[in-house]
């Protein structure tokens, strides 16, 4: 590394010797946990100089840059997604790396999104090659997207490579879309049902209850129990909003801490009736997407099924991947390692075998990919016609039937009279 250094221009030797901010962690000479945030140019520079302060250092990790300051847009996947294909649009235009990155990166709206392209071009400026620039900030960039930009940066056809990423990428957008529209929409209409509801019971069911306490008659069992669960709604609101977001918050945290929780729940959801199919589909979908797109980049089977797994968006199917990449290791076919899962429709397991003989997994993959992306698409599309007269008949029967409690004594009296 110290003679590559010496080789470079003197321009270039200063970029190669930037400052980075560094977090560090360590004990000091009294055996006291320290920690604190210091600016270098490299991890080796930050732990000299902490053990020459008399600190032991035990972790020394480098700050992103663009993660300083405070409110500022976060970095979506659909700015990934759109930096991706940009990016392989200027390569494939033949325009250079390091340009193109300065090109996107000043052009970009997210302030976010524009430090992050423009750190990895300081690197890749500095002589980093960039799938571990981009390996520099695994919270964007996971390892199938640094594998295939390594493989293209190796064989030389990165242009190549990241048009596959950008189409990747989209497809896997188109699928994540998918999936949010057939469980957004229920959902948004039971929630606006819901506090319909609640404003009912609390604003306008007490103006009844006083015009029925002036009848003196006795009111019906149905408009006596919406009068009950209306004053227990004023009296106790506060205890029902705390907990119910003291519930989202527990929930919250054991889906973002507990493994355990997490695949409770991938296990659950894909045995929901109706959208189960749809998650299984979807998973099914994004694994051949994405073991057609790194076969298809000459990354081997069995270091291609270890980024797969993390891809599949599904602890299920993600473990049973990693299974399959063992087996596959040891000289095992992949379509019969993925019989023994039990997870793959047979079409699946046929393509992939017809792929396997014919030497053209990669494109069978990929055919079975385009077929399963178009069944969450039709699943969805029928799912939404089938829960809107569901949908319909749930508010009917909440809103509904608060009005007809409260009507009920009305038309008790007008029948009496």
């Amino acid at each position: 590394m110290a003679v590559a250094a010496k080789q470079l221009p003197g321009k270039k030797q200063a970029k190669a010797e930037k400052s980075y901010n560094f977090a560090w962690e360590g004990v000091d000479k009294r055996g006291t946990k320290v920690k604190g945030e210091t600016r270098a140019s490299s991890v080796a520079m930050i732990r000299a100089d902490l053990r020459r302060q008399g600190v032991n250092p035990t972790k020394v990790r480098q700050k992103t840059e663009f993660s300083i300051g405070s409110g500022k847009k976060k970095i979506t996947s659909g700015d990934l997604t759109v930096f991706t294909r940009q990016l392989a649009t200027m390569m494939t235009a033949g325009v250079p790396l390091v340009q193109a990155y300065e090109i996107v990166g000043r052009g970009h709206e997210n302030p976010s999104m524009q430090e992050l392209i423009l750190a990895i071009k300081n690197d890749i400026e500095s002589g980093t090659a960039m799938a571990a620039a981009m390996a520099k900030h695994p919270k964007y960039f996971d390892e199938l997207v640094c594998s295939l930009v390594a493989a293209g940066e190796q064989a030389g056809v990165l242009d190549v490579l990241l048009d596959k990423i950008a189409t990747y990428k989209e497809k896997t957008e188109s699928i994540k879309g998918k999936i949010k529209k057939a469980l957004f929409y229920p959902a948004s209409v039971i929630v606006v049902a819901v506090v319909v509801s609640a404003v009912l019971l609390v604003f306008v069911i007490p103006q009844f209850k006083e015009l029925f306490q002036s009848f003196g008659a006795d009111l019906p069992a149905f408009t006596l129990l919406v009068i009950g669960m209306s004053e227990f709604l004023q009296k106790w609101w506060w205890l029902i909003a705390m907990g119910m977001g003291l519930f989202g918050f527990l929930i919250a945290k054991l889906f973002e801490k507990s493994a355990k929780f997490r695949a409770l729940v991938d296990r659950t959801v894909l045995k929901l009736p109706i959208i189960g199919p749809i998650l299984n589909k979807a998973a099914i979908a994004r694994f051949a997407r994405t073991l057609s797109t790194m076969f298809a980049a000459g990354v081997p089977l069995v270091e291609a099924l270890n980024s797969v797994s993390g891809a599949t968006g599904n602890i299920v199917y993600g473990e049973a991947v990693l299974k399959m990449r063992e087996e596959v290791a040891t000289g095992q076919s992949l379509q019969l390692a993925m019989r023994q899962r039990n997870l793959f429709p047979n079409l699946v397991i046929q393509m992939t075998s017809i792929g396997e003989e014919s030497g053209s997994l990669d494109g069978m993959l990929a055919k079975v990919a385009d077929f399963y992306e178009e069944e969450v698409d039709n699943a969805v599309d029928a799912l939404s016609s089938l829960l809107e007269p569901l949908i319909m008949v749930v508010i009917g029967t909440l809103v509904g039937g608060l009005i007809v409690a409260m009507y009920l004594p009305i038309f008790k009296l007008a029948a009496v009279v």
